[in-house]
């Protein structure tokens, strides 16, 4: 028998379809909220009548700015009779006909039987965090959790990232200002798995930024040298790990007024590290190229709640690549970064194993260099 979640259990993470008309909704992005979950197994069970009516009479919580909802079916039957429905913003459903969330969770026994589910209601906190579980017909003891966590004080620890100044001096900065001047940029995509392969794919509600790829090994090597010097014995005197491998060399500019219009350049939140080709990936890193010549722009952790980070000029902001972050809009001029990710040799060798699931359009800019070969 699976065992059920207990207060201070990390949520799994998953991916599976919302009847919002999402074939593949990413779980973990919903963190930096607090979260309800019934898993119902059935939704037109007479037992779950009672749940349905709590989640109903407290709708107005659920807004995905202070609380979201999520139910989980495991019956076809629940859509089809209308039993269940999405009321965006706020109240989602997972579709979980194989049963595998459910099983994830505890609340689905390992041989797939229905007379083995185990209806329950889960509270997640910001980090998607148990806090609580409670029976099925204690719904409204999980609006009282849920209420808690809304409406505790607003003093969130601080994101565990790392901020360097002084990686690259502001003559370099210019530099890769001007090549991305001099070359432009191309559309940039995000890393997704469509069946089992790593692929980029363009979404400008969800990612607008345009990248120049450095493909000049000898200004490669001198920024490799710089992030050797300056910055990886720092991360090293911080975090007890040393960076030996880095991969992409990119300038990358978020437009507050892009050509094609929209909106200003963001990225909304999402992991770095969550596919086969991403996942040897260990530590993001951001240097600011002109910190003080743009409004928004800012990285934010949902997670530990509003606070942003933004280095000086030539500083690093480095932060672990499993963390959900985000860039905030740029309201005001041109956001410029230099955007590498540090890895090390048993991150090489997941790496190489794992070039069978990237797609070939992408796996040829993703060219890396040992930090070692920076200081010959």
């Amino acid at each position: 028998m699976a065992n059920l979640l207990l207060p201070g259990d990390q949520a799994p993470w998953f991916h599976a379809p919302a009847l919002a008309g999402n074939p593949r909704y990413t779980f973990d992005t919903a963190a930096g909220r607090p979260i309800l979950l019934l898993f119902a197994g059935r939704a037109g069970h007479p037992a779950i009548t009672g749940a349905l009516a709590v989640l109903a009479a407290n709708r107005a919580l659920f807004d995905d700015a202070q609380a979201s909802f999520f139910g989980v079916t495991t019956d076809p039957g629940d859509v089809e009779q209308s039993v269940i429905a999405p009321e965006l913003p706020g109240i989602r459903w997972f579709l979980d006909y194989d049963g595998a969330v459910s099983r994830k969770y505890g609340a689905l026994d390992s041989d797939g039987s229905d007379l083995r589910y185990r209806p329950h209601w889960l509270v997640l906190d910001t980090t998607l965090r148990v806090a609580g579980r409670f029976s099925v017909d204690a719904g409204n003891e999980a609006i009282i959790a849920l209420k808690a966590l809304i409406d505790a004080p607003t003093e969130y620890p601080a994101a565990p990232v790392l901020i360097v100044p002084r990686i690259l001096e502001p003559e370099m900065c210019r530099r890769l200002i001007d090549l991305y001047e001099a070359n432009g940029g191309e559309d940039s995509g995000f890393m997704r798995e469509e069946n089992g392969i790593t692929v980029a794919r363009i979404d400008h509600n969800h990612k607008r930024r345009s990248d120049f790829h450095i493909e000049e090994n000898e200004l490669r090597e001198q920024l490799s040298a710089r992030l050797r010097r300056f910055l990886i014995p720092q991360i090293k005197r911080a975090l007890q790990w040393e960076a030996t491998r880095i991969e992409r060399w990119l300038v990358a500019c978020y437009d507050s007024d892009p050509k094609d219009g929209g909106g200003g350049g963001h990225f909304r939140a999402h992991r770095d590290n969550t596919t086969k080709g991403t996942a040897h990936r260990k530590f993001a890193c951001t240097i600011n190229l002109n910190a003080g010549e743009y409004d928004g722009g800012d990285l934010a952790f949902p997670e530990f709640g509003p606070q942003t980070y933004r280095a000086p000029t030539g500083g690093a902001v480095i932060f672990s690549c499993s963390l959900l972050h985000e860039a905030r809009p740029v309201t005001r001029g041109k956001r410029y970064a230099f955007l590498p990710f540090l890895y090390d040799e048993e991150g090489a060798r997941l790496r190489e194993a794992n070039m069978q699931y990237v797609a070939p359009e992408i796996a040829g800019y993703r060219a890396d260099i040992t930090v070692s070969e920076a200081a010959a």
